[in-house]
């Protein structure tokens, strides 16, 4: 049996064109080669399977007992494999007109995922988007390990010369305290008060995000107390109402920590963050990117 294990699907596929025409140049100019090539082919199939398929008599090809035998397999193989074929011509479909659209926290926004996603969708009616959210450990949210095609994210990103992106929403920084501590009396603060204070810091991963948020830029050199590292909305929330420390927040992401116990004061003398879709720049052309990146544009110029 060791002679058949490497039997090609070509070969069956011409086995069962001669076996259906019972005529060399017929079923050669059925499978568009020439009818040299085909007989080469059929005898070498012969010589690896150790048995005739046809019997060649003057102008007719018949089928032996061993290619009567072997045609209902041959079909059924070509049946099977034709299907593989087609199950994967979907996946790849599928795959192409699926986006993955990572985010660490959920943009909110006045409804800024709803707008993107119907003028995504007018423009792409047959494209997928999937949400996937990715943790705070990755300020890239999954743009770097290839896990999204595009992503919500926080400006600067680490690596930036590895990404295009489109801002979407410039925002105020403001501090989120605990109510009990004296600068909530205050209706807004100076970033100056905030120096000293002991701050809550995403993780060292974050790189030049945690950066940010710790405001190192404003600090004019001076280093930053971390009363606790947080990775996520929950436990930016405890670490708050902990006294742990105190942290800046963007202007949309504000109600998501205010939840009792936290408030937050606008800052003077802080740079707005910038929130923006990005994408690695090799898939910049790519037309599901481009579209996702256009509807981007779209909703926040408001055209």
């Amino acid at each position: 049996m060791a002679m058949t294990r490497d039997v090609h699907v070509r070969d069956l596929r011409y086995f069962v064109a001669v076996a259906e025409e019972l005529h060399f140049t017929r079923a050669a100019e059925k499978l568009y080669v020439s009818q040299p090539a085909l007989s080469k082919q059929i005898r070498a199939l012969e010589r690896q399977l150790g048995a005739e398929l046809f019997r060649r008599d003057r102008q007719a090809v018949t089928l032996t007992a061993a290619g009567t035998a072997l045609l209902p397999y041959a079909e059924r193989v070509l049946a099977l494999w034709a299907e593989g074929a087609s199950a994967l011509a979907e996946v790849s479909a599928a795959e192409r007109s699926t986006l993955v659209v990572g985010m660490s926290t959920s943009p909110g926004r006045g409804g800024l995922l709803p707008a993107i996603r119907s003028r995504f969708t007018a423009a792409r009616p047959e494209a997928v988007v999937r949400l996937r959210q990715v943790s705070w450990d990755d300020p890239t949210a999954g743009l770097a390990d290839g896990g999204a095609d595009v992503a919500f994210v926080w400006l600067p990103l680490p690596d930036a010369e590895r990404y295009d992106w489109t801002v979407v929403a410039e925002e105020p920084r403001l501090v989120a305290i605990p109510d009990s501590h004296p600068l909530a009396a205050r209706a807004e603060v100076s970033f100056a008060d905030l120096v000293d204070e002991p701050f809550l810091a995403l993780p060292p991963d974050a790189g030049p995000l945690r950066d940010h948020w710790l405001a190192l830029t404003e600090r004019g050199g001076r280093p930053p107390r971390i009363g606790a590292e947080i990775a996520s909305t929950e436990e930016t929330y405890e670490a708050l109402v902990a006294g742990l420390g105190i942290c800046l927040v963007a202007t949309g992401n504000a109600h998501l920590i205010t939840l009792g116990g936290v408030t937050t004061r606008p800052v003077h003398g802080l740079s707005p963050g910038q929130y923006a879709l990005a994408w690695r720049r090799e898939n910049g052309g790519q037309p599901l990117v481009r579209a996702y990146a256009e509807a981007c544009r779209g909703v926040r110029s408001g055209g």
